[in-house]
C-alpha cells in the first residue's frame, strides 16, 4: 500500500515536478540573497568564496563525487531496494531525462544548495549547523532512516571538503557529479526495466 506521499509523487504531472524543482531552487537562492546580505560585509567578500583557479575543484572535488557515487552504488547492489525507497521521486524526476537535461538539473541544484548550505550557511554558523539543515530539507529522506542517515553523512562530508579547501566551487563540482551520476544511474535502469518488459 502506497504511502500519501508516494501517491502525491504519482498525482505529480512531469511539468509539475519540474515546477517544484525548480521553485525550490529558486527559494533557497532568494534566501541566500537575503540571509548573505545580512551575513557578508560585501559581494567581494562572498564572491571570495569562488576560487576559479584552485585544483582541488578537479583534484578533490570530482574525484569525491565519482566515490561516493560509487559506494552508493555498491550498497544499492547488495542492500534491499527498500534501502533507497524516497517515495519514487528521484525515478520521476530522472528516469525519463535526456542526458543534457540531468546535467542542467545537477547543475542548477549542485549551485543553489552548495551557495546557500556552504557558502553562506556553514560559512557563518560552522559545520555541524549546515549539515542538519541540509539533511533536513530532503524532507523525503526523513521516512526512510538509512537515505536519512545517507544524506546527513553526505552533507557532513561535503562539509569537511569545504572547510578544508575553503572553496565553493569545490563543493559544487563534488554536488554536481553526485547528482549527474546518480541521475545517469536511475535513467540506465530504467531503461535496462523497459527492455526486460519488451522481451517477456
Amino acid at each position: 500500500m502506497k504511502s500519501k506521499y508516494e501517491e502525491l509523487i504519482d498525482e505529480l504531472s512531469d511539468k509539475e515536478l519540474l515546477k517544484h524543482l525548480y521553485l525550490t531552487q529558486v527559494i533557497l537562492v532568494v534566501l541566500s540573497v537575503i540571509i548573505g546580505s545580512l551575513l557578508f560585509d560585501s559581494l567581494k567578500s562572498f564572491l571570495e568564496l569562488f576560487d576559479w583557479n584552485d585544483p582541488f575543484i578537479w583534484w578533490v572535488g570530482v574525484p569525491a563525487g565519482l566515490l561516493i557515487v560509487c559506494i552508493d552504488a555498491m550498497f544499492m547492489k547488495f542492500l534491499p531496494s527498500s534501502y533507497y525507497d524516497d517515495g519514487g521521486l528521484n525515478e520521476k524526476l530522472f528516469s525519463k531525462r535526456k542526458w543534457w537535461e540531468i546535467l542542467f538539473i545537477a547543475a542548477i541544484v549542485a549551485t543553489c544548495e552548495e551557495i546557500l548550505f556552504r557558502g553562506v550557511i556553514q560559512t557563518h554558523f560552522g559545520l555541524i549547523v549546515s549539515s542538519v539543515i541540509f539533511a533536513l530539507i530532503h524532507y523525503r529522506y526523513l521516512f526512510n532512516w538509512f537515505l536519512f542517515l545517507n544524506i546527513t553523512l553526505l552533507s557532513f562530508l561535503i562539509g569537511v571538503i569545504y572547510e578544508w579547501t575553503g572553496n565553493l566551487l569545490v563543493t559544487i563540482a563534488m554536488h554536481f557529479v553526485i547528482d549527474t551520476l546518480l541521475g545517469f544511474i536511475i535513467k540506465r535502469k530504467e531503461r535496462i526495466r523497459e527492455e526486460r518488459e519488451r522481451n517477456e
